[in-house]
């Protein structure tokens, strides 16, 4: 459906109409004429409590933003994603960061094959990679990303540093210039630091620029056969990963349907694996596993991430908003 058709369609409209008249009114007297309001416009679930009662809506926008959701149809979208159909029109991919936490019983097919156990085979070999640096020499675990393979690893790493291994420091380099790894390797002890190169293609320029720069210096202080001792991969392209002095064994995989921006889900996040312990990281895979039966299940009124996207269309649409905060 086109923009402008959908702009034409009785929901829409009556949402159009509905925001002129919500424009003058203060939150102040939305609460006064509607003490009960705080309790009832919130949403519960998968561990999250979401408070939107502070917003500009009333009831009426709520339903009037869920009817627009419905002939949109939305429920279809829904089914389509978690169906591994291609809703990524653009590249003509699945999208399917849901099939990285869904748990070893499940089964989600992409274009016939049943994903699930490709998934459940390289967290197997993750939680084997976790243990044995843990247990190992290594004291440091560098991520060499960009993008997504830089800041899920680097965001949930911050979140749940608590829960860490303690004698193991984790950096995170994605900037092209060379300050950014000095920085990264500053205090290191080299003979003890592991690399982690994670690129799909083993191709990206700033990813392979950095990651080549902390090869020279491995070689340079230990030798070329030192390379394969303090470097994995996250890739798919097995032939550039040996090219690059990468003992395959050490390449852990993920797929097209992974968008960068969800890949911390899979082997993009081997580094938080090493460094929580795999037994946590499948916590974390078993929460986000709930928050996605809560999204794929749950009726819209009731539903965290359907209500935050239709506010979002609220303010984006019909308030002209340009910023977005979150506020936890």
């Amino acid at each position: 459906m086109s923009m402008t058709s959908l702009t034409s369609t009785p929901e829409w409209q009556a949402l159009a109409a509905h925001a002129v008249t919500m424009r003058a009114v203060h939150l102040r007297d939305l609460f006064a004429g509607d003490p009960g309001r705080a309790d009832r416009m919130h949403v519960e679930a998968a561990g999250w409590y979401l408070d939107y009662a502070k917003h500009r809506v009333s009831a009426e926008t709520l339903d009037r933003l869920l009817a627009l959701a419905d002939a949109r149809g939305l429920q279809s979208a829904v089914d389509a994603m978690f169906d591994g159909e291609h809703v990524n029109v653009t590249e003509d991919r699945a999208v399917l960061h849901v099939a990285l936490r869904a748990p070893r019983s499940a089964s989600i097919v992409v274009d016939g094959n049943d994903v699930v156990p490709d998934v459940h085979a390289v967290l197997d070999r993750m939680g084997v990679f976790a243990e044995r640096i843990r247990a190992g020499k290594t004291t440091a675990v560098v991520n060499i990303g960009i993008g997504g393979s830089d800041l899920g690893p680097a965001m949930a790493y911050t979140a749940l540093r608590a829960y860490s291994e303690q004698r193991l420091t984790v950096r995170h380099v994605a900037n092209v210039d060379g300050a950014d790894l000095l920085r990264a390797l500053h205090g290191l002890d080299l003979a003890t630091t592991l690399f982690v190169v994670a690129s799909k293609t083993f191709t990206t320029v700033e990813t392979l620029t950095n990651a080549r720069a902390a090869r020279a210096l491995i070689v340079d202080a230990f030798g070329r056969n030192a390379v394969a001792d303090h470097f994995v991969a996250v890739s798919t392209n097995a032939e550039e990963v040996a090219r690059f002095g990468i003992d395959p064994e050490n390449m852990f995989e993920f797929w097209d349907w992974v968008g960068g921006r969800y890949s911390l889900w899979s082997a993009i996040g081997r580094s938080i694996a090493a460094v929580i312990g795999m037994d946590r990281f499948e916590e974390l895979l078993a929460g986000a596993h709930e928050a996605d039966e809560h999204f794929r299940s749950a009726p819209w009124a009731a539903n965290i991430p359907v209500v935050m996207g239709l506010l979002g269309v609220w303010y984006h649409n019909f308030f002209g908003a340009e910023c977005h905060a979150i506020l936890p």
